[in-house]
């Protein structure tokens, strides 16, 4: 006897409708910034109604917000992708790779430059942003301590999300100017995490027997 088709669960079809909305929402924003954004245009790129979108972001700040999330996401799986251990001679070594990574990402994503570099004025992003870079920031301890014997951080101050939220200030003028992260502007923040860093972390650590 045939054995009916699998149906598919509506927690599939929900996310499937969720990853097209958010599609449609990158690729506005890469042609046209942030100001193109509308339920309206999300869901007319989409090809689906508009109730459709509403359906799962009540607002375009909401939408926005599920976005900062996304290109966040592509941040910690940077930060958690293998690294060689034997090829780091100091922290900096380190450091460097992790910028590089957040770079392209930056590079690659429109999305991610619009929302977290570029000049929008919109208060839910700004803070989703920040609250995501106090985790960002935790896990990149996290990073270093795995790999360098650090010495101990102030518990008043967030070391890492704070060098992150600097490098980012340079390279958000870089795409305030230029529309773009230029080759000496990446390596200004990259200069300008290590700098903050460096007020920290000596620049010699122990590196630990991994």
């Amino acid at each position: 006897m045939t054995r009916p088709a699998p149906v598919r669960k509506p927690r599939a079809r929900s996310q499937a409708r969720i990853d097209s909305i958010l599609d449609a929402a990158r690729t506005l924003m890469a042609a046209e910034g942030v100001a193109s954004l509308s339920i309206y245009s999300v869901a007319e790129r989409a090809q689906i109604p508009p109730s459709s979108v509403y359906h799962f972001f009540a607002s375009v700040p909401a939408l926005l917000e599920a976005l900062t999330a996304d290109v966040h996401a592509a941040f910690r799986a940077c930060l958690q992708a293998p690294i060689d251990h034997d090829a780091l001679r100091d922290w900096r070594d380190l450091s460097r790779l992790v910028e590089q990574r957040m770079l392209e990402i930056y590079a690659e994503d429109a999305a991610a430059r619009q929302l977290i570099l570029a000049q929008h004025g919109l208060t839910e992003v700004t803070q989703a942003d920040r609250q995501h870079d106090l985790e960002l920031g935790e896990l990149m301890h996290k990073l270093f301590d795995h790999h360098f014997e650090l010495p101990r951080l102030p518990d008043d101050v967030d070391v890492f999300a704070l060098a992150m939220e600097l490098g980012d200030r340079v390279y958000a003028r870089s795409v305030q100017q230029h529309g773009q992260i230029t080759p000496r502007m990446a390596e200004e923040g990259m200069r300008v995490f290590d700098a903050y860093i460096g007020l920290y972390l000596p620049p010699y650590l122990p590196k630990r027997s991994l």
